[in-house]
């Protein structure tokens, strides 16, 4: 049995995924300051929140792509990990959100793609034109499948009651596209490209290095933060 090829760091890619949670995290303490009321805004219609949350997932996914540019073998131990993450984040949801609890959100969503992604590497530079045609079926679908488990692949009419969705298609595009990049990106630092940071971005890389961690403990402390004080300002 082959051992994994240890990742590669490359600062820029953990610090756009460090911005990426910074951003997240601002995204969701204003939801959760809706939830408790202290502010009222409609983060399922408003394009002011449901942009960010795509512009954020997006990162995400980018991210994820290109970080599997940077190995040669799956890494099962994480993504047994985030299969184990996005298990308890449904199991949470359902407790908070019974109506609407999160079955199939972004760490769902990464793990499926991951296996997906691991099937079209050999493609390499071509995951540019695969993700494209994930963006051509999303728009112009061949058919129509409302309802679980349907809904996972996101050719729907009706977007689901859920709390967070993040299904294969659209977003399976991001990911390859991430992936396409990342691989330009190796030819390119083969010839000299120096991914050196600014040092002010330094938060952001270290952040980034440790993302499920901090994405799972995140909005505990916050949600827990907030059920605290709330009754003590806001009686």
């Amino acid at each position: 049995m082959k051992i994994p090829k240890k990742i590669d760091r490359l600062p820029l890619l953990d610090a756009l995924r460090g911005f990426a949670m910074v951003w997240m995290t601002i995204f969701h303490f204003s939801f959760d300051l809706n939830h408790f009321g202290w502010i009222q805004q409609d983060f399922y219609s408003n394009p002011v929140w449901t942009w960010q949350r795509s512009c954020i997932v997006s990162l995400f996914l980018f991210c994820v792509g290109w970080s599997q540019a940077l190995t040669e073998h799956f890494a099962w131990k994480r993504w047994l990990q985030i299969t184990l993450c996005a298990a308890l984040v449904t199991a949470s949801s359902y407790a908070m959100y019974p109506h609407s609890f999160i079955y199939f959100g972004v760490l769902h969503g990464i793990a499926s793609m991951l296996l997906v992604l691991w099937v079209l590497k050999p493609l390499g530079q071509w995951l540019w034109l695969v993700g494209a045609a994930c963006l051509l079926l999303f728009f112009y679908p061949p058919f129509i499948a409302n309802g679980m488990p349907w809904n996972v692949l996101g050719l729907i009419s009706q977007k689901p009651i859920t709390e967070d969705y993040v299904p294969i298609l659209p977003w399976l595009a991001i990911v390859c596209f991430g992936y396409a990049f990342g691989i330009q990106v190796k030819m390119m630092k083969k010839k000299g490209l120096s991914m050196t940071l600014n040092p002010l971005f330094k938060p952001f890389t270290v952040l980034g290095r440790y993302s499920l961690r901090y994405y799972m403990l995140h909005q505990p402390i916050l949600i827990g933060t907030l059920w605290l004080i709330t009754p003590l300002i806001r009686p």
